[in-house]
């Protein structure tokens, strides 16, 4: 099956891709529902060594840079209690860690979460983080401009392989706010 977005030929529904996915990914692909259908989760296998941004859309394609999303994770501190969270923008920009995180979570210090806390509390490998799949509970920003976008790629839960879904289903994960302005251009 050709993917909806890209040049992937090797686009599967992700139900039919479980093995490829980390648990918490596969778990949520499972137990997926909502407005949007589980087919419409589709994954494309790719080279683990070009994941990041810049190297994936020189090898795929700068027209992926507008179909594209990054999921991080943050840390939002007041006192002594830290609260992680995942935020999705679109590729070209930057999350707003100072300005629309710290205030949506009633932050007075924000920040992007370590490496092995990133992925040792979400179960996923750096540089593959998606919001498919995230830890119960966890607050989930989306940036408006990923959910009005017709198909995103984003991570898989591991380096090696991407999601394509709606835009639209961003909206639709456990936990997820969406904001104006979560991401802003990149500097």
């Amino acid at each position: 099956m050709l993917a909806p977005i890209g040049s992937f030929e090797d686009a599967a529904p992700a139900a039919d891709r479980l093995d490829l996915l980390t648990g918490p990914v596969a778990a949520a692909v499972r137990s997926w529902t909502g407005p949007v259908p589980v087919d419409q989760l589709l994954y494309v296998d790719t080279d683990p060594a070009i994941a990041d941004t810049a190297v994936f859309l020189e090898h795929h394609g700068p027209e992926l840079l507008d179909a594209s999303a990054n999921c991080v994770v943050v840390a939002g501190r007041r006192g002594e209690a830290t609260t992680l969270a995942a935020c999705v923008v679109k590729s070209a920009a930057r999350v707003d860690v100072n300005g629309a995180v710290r205030k949506h979570l009633g932050a007075r210090k924000a920040s992007f979460a370590p490496m092995d806390t990133a992925t040792g509390e979400t179960g996923m490998e750096y540089g593959g983080i998606t919001p498919v799949g995230l830890p119960e509970g966890w607050p989930l920003l989306v940036d408006a401009a990923v959910v009005d976008t017709a198909w995103v790629l984003v991570g898989s839960g591991r380096r090696r392989g991407k999601l394509i879904l709606p835009g639209k289903a961003f909206a639709q994960l456990p936990g997820a706010v969406v904001l104006e302005g979560l991401g802003v251009p990149a500097a």
